[in-house]
């Protein structure tokens, strides 16, 4: 994962919000779906919208490390649900244009925000480093390297990624009105 100054992922972190109502501007400005996009854009959207919602439901923030379920796997599994999502989408829409802004977005906003919030993990649980060492950051790996947990409604609905679902759930309302339109 490349290197950013602390200083520009202070920035872009509190941007990750706004470009984020900015990217949902351009998504519908552009979108040109079909039937067949969003027939195989939204499962593939679905399933990253399932790994945020695992992953949401093992997260207890600032309190415990969070290494069961898809943290065995990956570091990131919010992250890269996020980019699962966010590929469906694009699929869906049907305009290859949108992968590179959402590409650029991930690259240019998302990484550094990792890259801070590592950092913060590091310094708040010292068994991070060891975890880090075990499990890779956002390809996933098939053998757990993380610690036995169960998955917390509790911890999902804490953590509000029902507002993820609610997005998906609108996003998809639009695509699939917009193809029916085309």
């Amino acid at each position: 994962m490349p290197h950013f100054p602390k200083r520009y992922g202070d920035s872009v972190a509190r941007l990750r919000i706004p470009s984020g109502f900015l990217l949902v501007a351009t998504f519908a400005w552009l979108a040109k779906p079909d039937v067949a996009s969003v027939a195989l854009g939204l499962p593939l959207a679905g399933l990253g919208l399932l790994l945020r919602g695992w992953a949401a439901g093992h997260l207890a923030k600032n309190r415990s490390l969070a290494a069961s379920g898809p943290y065995g796997h990956l570091r990131n599994p919010l992250y890269v649900g996020t980019l699962i999502v966010a590929a469906g989408l694009v699929i869906a829409a049907a305009r290859w244009v949108l992968a590179a802004i959402f590409g650029a977005v991930f690259l240019f906003v998302y990484l550094p925000v990792i890259e801070l919030e590592e950092q913060h993990l590091r310094r708040l649980f010292p068994e991070y480093t060891a975890y880090a060492a075990r499990v890779p950051a956002l390809l996933p790996r098939l053998r757990s390297g993380g610690s036995a947990g169960r998955f917390q409604w509790m911890l999902y609905r804490k953590n509000q990624e029902y507002q993820a679902l609610a997005g998906f759930l609108a996003g998809a309302a639009y695509l699939v009105w917009r193809a029916s339109t085309a």
